[in-house]
């Protein structure tokens, strides 16, 4: 007697659980030849908006966390990358890949883990000062983590998701972050991986559905303090720029490809904070 197969339905990652969509709202994704691979929650401005509440309050704490132990996480969420490769793997045959590019690119995603792994403490020595001043005082700069980060992975899949996550995770921000719509699959597979990576819940947040419903509440919303757009698209570039610029938000726009490898882009979500201290006499 043939089993019937299980249909997996795909939920949203926020606050370190995986809720279904408010709005009770999904798309089937199919294959190259039509077949149905998986039912995909098309999340709604509610959802962002509830990302955004956990991102808010998780970012403090992650923030204060120190350099050794962000790396760690990183390295954490590389190894649970590694024990699960097969998995992702078919998932990204099943959305078009050949074995060969998917295999490279579940074994180019651990990588980028273990990269910015080793840049959480050094970044902020690479990129700090201490500036000469015409006065008796010391004067040194260095980064801080902006915030709440909003982002719109690029459309490739399991490297382009990486790529925007792992950067604004090692500055010690806070993410909500709307995957490809076209190859969602690895998503919320990712999430189980940090869920059982030990990154606190709410410090990425991910959220499936489409850009030209949700980048408009991700550009405009008070509490987002940057906004990362992987995107080709010069006419959504331009109104999510307008958009942000009510709150003096930080608009960052990237083409639509996975991001490389470097400290600038962890840079790209860090505010410069300069400190003045008298020389005693």
């Amino acid at each position: 007697m043939s089993r019937l197969s299980i249909n997996k339905t795909y939920k949203l990652y926020i606050g370190g659980k995986f809720p279904r969509t408010e709005s009770g709202r999904y798309y089937e994704l199919t294959g190259k030849k039509g077949e149905f691979l998986a039912n995909v929650s098309q999340g709604s401005k509610k959802d962002f908006r509830n990302a955004v509440v956990a991102a808010r309050k998780a970012q403090g704490g992650w923030a204060k966390s120190s350099a050794y132990l962000k790396g760690q996480i990183l390295y954490r969420v590389a190894e649970m990358l590694e024990g699960r490769s097969d998995q992702f793997v078919e998932e990204l045959r099943m959305e078009g890949r050949t074995a060969a590019a998917a295999r490279k690119e579940v074994e180019t995603s651990i990588d980028l883990f273990v990269h910015y792994a080793g840049w959480s403490d050094k970044y902020p020595a690479l990129f700090s000062s201490v500036n000469p001043v015409a006065s008796s005082h010391f004067n040194f700069s260095n980064p801080e983590p902006t915030g709440v980060v909003a982002a719109v992975a690029p459309m490739s899949g399991l490297l382009g998701l990486c790529s925007v996550v792992a950067p604004i995770m090692v500055g010690g921000n806070a993410s909500v972050v709307l995957a490809s719509s076209e190859r969602p699959l690895t998503a919320i597979t990712f999430a189980e991986v940090l869920n059982s990576s030990d990154v606190p819940g709410g410090v990425v947040n991910l959220v499936t559905g489409f850009a030209d419903e949700l980048l408009p509440v991700m550009s405009s919303h008070m509490d987002v303090n940057a906004l990362l757009l992987c995107s080709d698209d010069a006419k959504a570039a331009a109104g999510a720029r307008e958009q942000g610029a009510e709150n003096v938000k930080r608009v960052v726009v990237k083409p639509d490809a996975p991001l490389e490898e470097s400290p600038y882009h962890v840079m790209d979500f860090q505010e410069i904070k300069t400190t003045w201290h008298p020389v005693g006499v």
